[in-house]
């Protein structure tokens, strides 16, 4: 680690659960992020600031102007760019040292099988159930950790499903790919502002936390957030043996 390392990092250093060890496993990690909007912006921003090595940002659109009353990775002069390269850019501004790989495509299989093996993390902060189950495979397949956010109206949740630990459910188990589940989109139904933020803040919290192994995730648990009145209430979630994702019918 170089002395101007040390520096940016010293208040990450500062601190005994991560230390210079945990600093430099940060600076040797690699994050897969799918979605650079409204969750997807306060991650790679995170991800970026605190040292992660290596960021791979994948997403298909362009910014919008009605992106900006809550994508804070965005602004006004890159409108109708791809939010990938926009964030790469926004990360860039803050620590240059990271290495960016924005990726201007749409998460399908194909693309996932590629990246999620390359990954020591990935995050979701996509806005569809297909996209979502999509990742989640991958994850299953690859033995990834995968840190699970959503945020719609004044409605977030944010869990850790990993499928490293025998115990950990996978999201498929929690939201099955074959229960009827109405799609929701902010375009449609809105979403408050500040709620990306604290739902990707803690996105980027278990991430980091995964990567350091500082703590303890939230691999079991889902934690939902009703910001009319910042209320968290949690729910136990057990890993489903009949699960057509991770359950042994889908080895």
């Amino acid at each position: 680690m170089t002395d101007d390392q040390l520096l940016r990092y010293s208040r990450h250093i500062l601190l005994d659960e991560v230390g210079v060890e945990g600093q430099q496993r940060l600076l040797e990690s690699h994050a897969l992020v799918i979605g650079a909007g409204g969750l997807g912006s306060p991650v790679a921003l995170y991800l970026g600031t605190a040292g992660v090595g290596r960021i791979t940002l994948v997403d298909h659109d362009a910014v919008d102007l009605t992106n900006l009353q809550r994508q804070i990775a965005h602004n006004l002069a890159r409108v109708g760019s791809p939010k990938a390269e926009s964030a790469r850019e926004a990360i860039a501004a803050i620590n240059p040292d990271v290495f960016v790989r924005p990726l201007v495509l749409k998460a399908d299989a194909q693309a996932l099988d590629e990246l999620v093996p390359a990954a020591d993390v990935v995050l979701d902060c996509c806005d569809n159930f297909a996209t979502r189950h999509a990742i989640n495979r991958a994850c299953v397949a690859h033995g990834k950790p995968l840190v699970s956010g959503a945020a719609i109206r004044f409605d977030g949740q944010v869990s850790v499903f990993d499928p490293r630990r025998a115990d950990s459910p996978c999201y498929a188990c929690v939201f099955p790919p074959d229960q009827d589940l109405e799609e929701t989109r902010c375009a449609t139904m809105g979403v408050f502002a500040p709620l990306v933020g604290i739902i990707g803040a803690m996105q980027a919290s278990e991430a980091l936390r995964l990567l350091t192994g500082v703590g303890t995730s939230l691999a079991g648990r889902l934690q939902m957030l009703d910001g009319r009145t910042m209320e968290w209430n949690e729910m136990r979630v057990r890993r489903d043996p009949a699960c057509s994702v991770c359950g042994p019918r889908a080895a």
